[in-house]
């Protein structure tokens, strides 16, 4: 798989992730902020199988995101 299909598919499953959390309510959530909780807990580790960055966006949760967010905030993290 190419970095270009790579990027494309992260890119379409936060899009996607992002609107469903749109759908219940959380109005302001972008992919992009998707992208950055679930890239976190990879940045020592490197970069994961595929399999396992869909299974981590598909099954990222309201709380365990706004936690990321939280946690972001109170460390300057801009966002």
């Amino acid at each position: 798989m190419t970095s270009i299909e790579w990027d494309s598919v992260i890119e379409e499953l936060c899009n996607s992730k992002a609107e469903e959390f749109r759908l219940i309510g959380y109005d302001h959530v972008e992919a992009s902020e998707i992208w950055r909780c679930v890239s976190a807990k990879y940045a020592k580790q490197g970069k994961p199988e595929l399999h396992q960055l869909v299974s981590d966006i598909l099954s990222l949760k309201p709380t365990q995101f706004m936690n990321f967010l939280m946690l972001s905030a109170y460390k300057g993290d801009s966002f």
